[in-house]
C-alpha cells in the first residue's frame, strides 16, 4: 500500500511539474508581431493584461491609406519610427502618449518619414521585444531603452537613459492618437514634484456621425520615480519654460532631467474614463508600491493563466504559434471601461455606477466594444467555452446601455454609439449567451431589450442600427431603393444593402424566436420565426442566388453577383447566398443538395489560389469582390455548412486548408495580408477551427449544438468555463491526415458530426481517429439540427 501511495504521489508531482512547465512555456508561442501590416489601432498593444483598460504600445501613429476612422493604424510593421508610447487603445479611443528624448527639446512628434522634424525616433525591430504583458525597444535617435507593462488600469513605463544634461520625458497628451480623431480639450498639471494628473477629450469620427452629442474623455494620474530638474509646458502654439501646467489642444508637459549613463526613470499612470479622482483610486488600488518588474511578472502570470486554459500537446511549432497568438488577440480585443469602484463612463460625459455585485457568482465589468458583427462565429463561442465572465460582461454592458439610452448600440465607445455596420447583432449575441447558460443578469430585461432591438423603429437613433427594420417588418424583406445612386442609404423605406440586411435580420429574428420559446412566449416566437424566413423572399430560384428586390417585389436589374456594395455590405451575392446560418437545411433544399455541394466545393477550390481572402493585397477589403473571403465577417461560417449537406469530410478539408493558408506567422501574412483582425475575431476563429469545434448558429438554438471539424493537434486539454476539463485527442494525427475516420466521446462512439453543447460542457475526452482519405460514411447519418 505504501509503495502504491508513493508511486501515486510521484506521478502527481510529475503531472503538476509538467503543468507548471506547460504554463511557463505558453508565452513563447505568442508573437504579437504577426499580422502587424495594416493592423487596427487597438491591435498591437503588447503591454496589457487580458481585457485591460491600460493597453500600452509603441505608436507609429501613421497610415498608408486612410488617416482616420477605423483604418487608422497604431503600429505598422512597414513603418520604422516611433512617435510615443500610448496608454489608451480601443475602438475610436486613443490617447495619453509619453516619449523619452535627449538633446534640444522638441514638442511635436514630427513626420513619419522625416524623424528630424520632431521628437519621433527611428528604431530597429532587431532591438525590440514584444510579449504578452511586456514591450521593450531601443530608440535609435536617443539611445534610450523604453519598456512597458501594465495592470488592468495602470500603465508602467521604464526608460533607461544614456548620460545626458538634456534628458526629457515628454507627456504629449493633447494630440490625436489613431482613430480617436480631433482633441477638443486637454489639460495636465504637476500636483507636486513627482505626481501629475490630467484629461483628454476627443470627438471621434464615428461618435460625431452616430452620437453627435457624445464625447470620449480619458483621465490619468501619474507618478514619476525621479523629481525633474525643471518642467516646461507646451501647447500646439508655444512652449513655456518653468511652467507646470498646460491646457487646450496640443497640451503637454516636458519633464527635464540630467541623467547618468544607464540611469532608469519610471512612470506609473493610473487611468480612468470617468475622472482624475478615479484614475488616482485605480492607481492606488493596483499600483501603489508596485515596481515595474513586479508588475511585469504579474501581467505575464495572468497571461499564462488565461492562455493556459488551452494546453496544446503537439510537436508542430508554427501551428502552436498561430493558435496561441490567435488566442492572445481574442483576449486582448476588448477592454474594461469601469473603475475599481464600479464607476463607468455614461453618455455625454456623465458618470454611471454599476450595481453592487456582492455574492454574484460571476462578477462583470463595463467594457468597450466594437460591433459584434460576425463575432458570434468566433469570440462569443470562445467566451462561452472557457471565458464566460467576459461574455457576461458583454451582456451586462449592453443591458446597462439599454437602461441608460433605451437602445442597444451597434458598437460603443465609452457608452457613445459608434455604429460601423448598422445591423446590430447585440440581441443575437445576448440570446446566444442565454442559450449557453450564461445568465448573470436580469433575464427579463434582456428579453425585453432583445425584442425591442428586432421590432422597434420609432425614433430609433442612427447609432443603434437597423434603421430599415420598419421596411423589413412590412415586406418580410428589406427593399432596395429603386433610384439609388452611388451613396449608401439605409432608412425606413429600405437600404442599398437590402440583400445583406434581409439575411442578417432573418438570422437575428431566429435568435430572438429561440429565446422567446425558451421563455414560453409563444406569440412572440411565432412572429419571429416567420420573420426568420425573410431570406426566402430574396432567393432567386432561377439563379439560385440571393438577389435584392425593390419594394414592389421585383428583383433589381443589372445585377452582378460579384459586385460588392450594391445590395450587400462588405461582400457580394455569391458570398452572401450562403448566409442562412439559422436554417442551412432550408438553403440546401432551395439550391438542391448536389448543386449546393458542387458549387460550394468549387468556390473553395478557386479561393485556395487566393489564400481564401484577397490574395497578397494589403487591405482590409481586399477580398470583398471575390467568391469567398475569410478576411471579413460574412463568410466565416461557410466552410462548416458541408456538415449539413451530407459531406462533412469537405468541412474537414476546407477548414483545415483555411487554417493552413489564410493564417500565417509573419508580420504581413498573419490574417490574410493586412485583412481585418477585428478585436480578435479571426484569431478566435483559428482557435475554434484547430479544435474542430464550431456552431454556425452562434449557440442561438433552443438547445445549442457543436459541429465537429478537423482537429489539428495531437491533444488539447481545455479548462471549461464551468471548471470541468475537456480533452480533445487525435489518433493517427499527421499534417495530411485531415479527415475524420471515426470519433468517440467518453468512450461512446459518435456516429454524427455534431453533439449537443450541454453534453460537451460536461467534460471528458473527445477522441478522433484521423486519416489521409475521407471516410464518406462517417458523420452523415443525421445532420446537425437545422430549423427549430
Amino acid at each position: 500500500m505504501k509503495a502504491r501511495f508513493s508511486v501515486a504521489v510521484a506521478l502527481l508531482v510529475m503531472h503538476l511539474a509538467g503543468a507548471r512547465t506547460a504554463a511557463q512555456d505558453v508565452l513563447k508561442y505568442v508573437d504579437p508581431d504577426i499580422g502587424t501590416a495594416h493592423s487596427r489601432w487597438f491591435f498591437y498593444t503588447p503591454a496589457a493584461v487580458p481585457y485591460g483598460m491600460a493597453k500600452l504600445a509603441p505608436s507609429t501613429n501613421a497610415h498608408y491609406g486612410n488617416p482616420s476612422g477605423w483604418e487608422a493604424v497604431g503600429y505598422d510593421t512597414r513603418q520604422n519610427s516611433i512617435e510615443g508610447f500610448v496608454h489608451f487603445h480601443e475602438w475610436q479611443i486613443g490617447g495619453v502618449s509619453y516619449m523619452p528624448a535627449t538633446g534640444t527639446l522638441k514638442t511635436r512628434p514630427g513626420d513619419l518619414e522625416g524623424t528630424n522634424t520632431g521628437y519621433r525616433s527611428r528604431f530597429d525591430r532587431k532591438n525590440q521585444v514584444a510579449q504578452p504583458g511586456y514591450y521593450k525597444v531601443l530608440l535609435d535617435d536617443y539611445q534610450i531603452t523604453a519598456e512597458l507593462t501594465a495592470t488592468k488600469r495602470v500603465g508602467f513605463q521604464r526608460y533607461t537613459f544614456p548620460e545626458s544634461k538634456q534628458a526629457h520625458i515628454i507627456l504629449d497628451i493633447g494630440n490625436k492618437q489613431g482613430e480617436s480623431d480631433m482633441v477638443t480639450d486637454a489639460g495636465i498639471k504637476m500636483l507636486d514634484d513627482t505626481h501629475f494628473e490630467g484629461f483628454v477629450i476627443t470627438y471621434p469620427r464615428y461618435v460625431k456621425t452616430y452620437d453627435p452629442e457624445g464625447k470620449v474623455a480619458m483621465y490619468f494620474y501619474g507618478e514619476i520615480s525621479k523629481k525633474p530638474a525643471d518642467v516646461s509646458a507646451f501647447t500646439a502654439d508655444q512652449i513655456q519654460g518653468h511652467q507646470k501646467s498646460a491646457t487646450g489642444k496640443g497640451a503637454g508637459l516636458a519633464l527635464h532631467f540630467q541623467t547618468k549613463n544607464q540611469e532608469t526613470i519610471e512612470v506609473k499612470t493610473g487611468l480612468s474614463y470617468t475622472s482624475c479622482a478615479n484614475a488616482r483610486q485605480n492607481f492606488m488600488a493596483e499600483a501603489k508600491g508596485l515596481s515595474f518588474d513586479k508588475a511585469k511578472t504579474e501581467a505575464q502570470k495572468t497571461w499564462q493563466q488565461q492562455l493556459g486554459k488551452f494546453a496544446v500537446d503537439d510537436p508542430d511549432e508554427p501551428n502552436k504559434i498561430k493558435f496561441y497568438t490567435g488566442l492572445y488577440h481574442a483576449l486582448l480585443g476588448r477592454g474594461i471601461a469601469s473603475d475599481v469602484n464600479g464607476a463607468y463612463p455614461k453618455h455625454g460625459g456623465q458618470v454611471g455606477q454599476l450595481p453592487k455585485q456582492n455574492g454574484r457568482q460571476m462578477p462583470f465589468e463595463f467594457i468597450n466594444t466594437d460591433a459584434i458583427w460576425g463575432a458570434f462565429w468566433n469570440i462569443t463561442q470562445l467566451w462561452s467555452l472557457s471565458y464566460p465572465e467576459w461574455y457576461g460582461s458583454f451582456v451586462n454592458t449592453h443591458l446597462q446601455i439599454f437602461r441608460d439610452k433605451g437602445w442597444f448600440g451597434d458598437g460603443i465607445a465609452n457608452s457613445e454609439f459608434v455604429s460601423g455596420v448598422g445591423t446590430n447583432f447585440v440581441g443575437l449575441a445576448i440570446a446566444g449567451a442565454y442559450q449557453a447558460g450564461i445568465r448573470n443578469y436580469d433575464t427579463a430585461l434582456a428579453y425585453q431589450a432583445v425584442k425591442a432591438n428586432e421590432l422597434n423603429y420609432r425614433n430609433r437613433p442612427a447609432g443603434s442600427g437597423k434603421l430599415d427594420i420598419k421596411a423589413f417588418l412590412k415586406h418580410g424583406f428589406v427593399p432596395f431603393p429603386e433610384n439609388a445612386g452611388q451613396d449608401f442609404i439605409t432608412d425606413s423605406l429600405g437600404s442599398t444593402f437590402a440583400g445583406s440586411h434581409t439575411l442578417e435580420y432573418s438570422y437575428s429574428a431566429f435568435a430572438a424566436a429561440q429565446m422567446a420559446s425558451a421563455l414560453g412566449k409563444t406569440e412572440d416566437y411565432n412572429q419571429f420565426i416567420k420573420l426568420s424566413n425573410g431570406w426566402r423572399e430574396i432567393f432567386n430560384p432561377e439563379s439560385k442566388l440571393m438577389h435584392p428586390k425593390t419594394a414592389a417585389g421585383i428583383f433589381i436589374p443589372k445585377f452582378d453577383p460579384y459586385q460588392p456594395w450594391r445590395g450587400f455590405q462588405e461582400g457580394n451575392a455569391v458570398q452572401y447566398t450562403f448566409y442562412v446560418p439559422h436554417n442551412p437545411a432550408g438553403l440546401i433544399g432551395a439550391i438542391g443538395r448536389d448543386s449546393f455541394n458542387s458549387r460550394l466545393d468549387s468556390i473553395f477550390t478557386v479561393s485556395e489560389k487566393l489564400g481564401f481572402g484577397g490574395g497578397k493585397t494589403i487591405d482590409a477589403f481586399a477580398g470583398i469582390n471575390s467568391i469567398y473571403n475569410h478576411g471579413n465577417q460574412p463568410n466565416l461560417h461557410t466552410s462548416w455548412l458541408f456538415n449539413f449537406s451530407g459531406k462533412p469530410w469537405l468541412t474537414q478539408k476546407w477548414t483545415r486548408m483555411i487554417g493552413n493558408d489564410f493564417y500565417g506567422t509573419e508580420p504581413i501574412h498573419g490574417y490574410g495580408y493586412g485583412q481585418d483582425e477585428d478585436q480578435g475575431q479571426l484569431g478566435s476563429g483559428y482557435v475554434l477551427n484547430s479544435l474542430g469545434l464550431f456552431d454556425v448558429k452562434g449557440f442561438t438554438d433552443l438547445r445549442p449544438v457543436v459541429e465537429l471539424g478537423s482537429p489539428l493537434f495531437k491533444q488539447v486539454t481545455i479548462t471549461l468555463g464551468n471548471g470541468k476539463t475537456l480533452v480533445i485527442e487525435t489518433k493517427n494525427n499527421a499534417k495530411d491526415h485531415v479527415y475524420v475516420q471515426s470519433a468517440s466521446f467518453n468512450g461512446a462512439p459518435l456516429d454524427n458530426c455534431w453533439l449537443y453543447r450541454d453534453e460537451l460542457m460536461r467534460g471528458g475526452k473527445l477522441t478522433f481517429v484521423m486519416g489521409a482519405q475521407p471516410n464518406i460514411n462517417w458523420g452523415t447519418k443525421t445532420p446537425p439540427p437545422s430549423a427549430q
